[in-house]
C-alpha cells in the first residue's frame, strides 16, 4: 500500500486519461475520482451514436446522470463500500438547464435523511464535449 493509502483500479471499467486510481482508501475513507458516464471502449452512456449535422450529439442527462452513479457504486463495490456509505458528494454540469432531470435520477438513488451532502456546481466544459456531468464522492471505509 502506498503512503497515501490503497488505490482502487478496475479493470472492467473506463480507465483513467492520465495516471490517477478510481479511488483511493485512505484514513478511513474512501476518495472516488471525478466519474463519468464513459464506458471501459470508450463509448458514453447517454450519447447518441450518431453525430447530429451541426457537429453535436444527442446527449441524455438522465442516462448519463444513472451511469455514473452505477459507476460510483461499482467503485465502491470494489473497495468494500456501497453508495450508503457516501458522505459528501460534488457534481459537476455542463449547464445546469440539465439540473431538474439529474435531480430525478439522483432522489432515484439518494434520499434526505440517509444521503450524502452535495454540492452542485455548472462548469464551463467537461473533459468531452459529449459529457454532461461527473461526479466525485467521498465515503466512509467500512
Amino acid at each position: 500500500m502506498a503512503a497515501n493509502g490503497q488505490a482502487f483500479i478496475l479493470g472492467d471499467k473506463a480507465q483513467s486519461l492520465a495516471n490517477y486510481p478510481h479511488a483511493r482508501k485512505a484514513g478511513g475513507f474512501i476518495f472516488v475520482s471525478g466519474i463519468s458516464s464513459r464506458r471501459l471502449d470508450n463509448t458514453w452512456e447517454g450519447v447518441s451514436v450518431e453525430e447530429l449535422p451541426d457537429g453535436t450529439f444527442k446527449l441524455d442527462i438522465r442516462a448519463q446522470t444513472r451511469a455514473v452513479i452505477t459507476n460510483i457504486r461499482a467503485i465502491l463495490n470494489a473497495a468494500g463500500a456501497g453508495l450508503e456509505h457516501v458522505v459528501d458528494l460534488t457534481v459537476f454540469l455542463s449547464d445546469m438547464e440539465h439540473y431538474a432531470e439529474y435531480n430525478k435520477v439522483y432522489n432515484e438513488f439518494f434520499d434526505a435523511e440517509t444521503g450524502p451532502t452535495r454540492t452542485t456546481v455548472a462548469v464551463k466544459q467537461l473533459p468531452n464535449p459529449r459529457l454532461l456531468i461527473e461526479i466525485k464522492a467521498v465515503a466512509l471505509a467500512p
